[in-house]
């Protein structure tokens, strides 16, 4: 995650903290990005470095007559750094600080097969057990991981799988080649 994600991300948080209006701007914020994502036509649009910066916020202007004042008034200002291609980015970073906030940890878990349902509520259990938080986890199944899981919790990641172990070794065997 960029710097400036981040930091965009934090204060419209803190903004939205100070104001007590933390909830309806995470949903607003949260269904713009997702508006973002899925229309993309608009997505080429905020992202066109060759579209004027008028112009995208004249846009999101109309797009967002009805929103909250904050996350109306922050994605102008987002258009007007033209910074507006990176609003999903910023999005999925202000989710973060909104889960750090709550004491909610967003859990990536990628396995090489599909997990029953009963074996990732075991998994999202152990996990919450261990780190004493409430988890939120979201799945997905990657074939090339040949075994094991990948674990991806905000900027970390925990790689269990077969072909990590694998590239791991691979690693050690080249490096001990070459010190040799």
């Amino acid at each position: 995650m960029a710097v400036a994600q981040r930091t965009y991300a934090r204060s419209l948080f803190e903004a939205a903290v100070e104001q007590n209006r933390l909830d309806r701007v995470q949903e607003e914020l949260a269904d713009f990005a997702v508006t973002v994502e899925e229309v993309p036509e608009l997505r080429a649009l905020l992202e066109n470095p060759e579209v004027d910066a008028r112009a995208k916020r004249a846009l999101l202007e109309q797009l967002l007559a009805d929103a909250d004042e904050l996350v109306r008034n922050f994605l102008l200002l987002v258009a007007e750094k033209g910074r507006s291609g990176e609003i999903v980015e910023i999005a999925r970073e202000f989710e973060v600080l909104v889960a750090e906030a709550t004491g909610i940890l967003d859990v990536e878990l990628t396995t090489a097969v599909e997990l029953s349902q009963q074996e990732f509520d075991a998994l999202v259990q152990r996990i919450g057990k261990a780190s004493g938080r409430d988890v939120r986890a979201s799945r997905a199944v990657d074939p090339d991981l040949v075994g094991g899981l990948v674990l991806q919790i905000g900027s970390r990641r925990l790689d269990a799988s077969i072909r990590g172990r694998l590239e791991r070794l691979r690693h050690q065997l080249t490096t001990a080649r070459s010190v040799a």
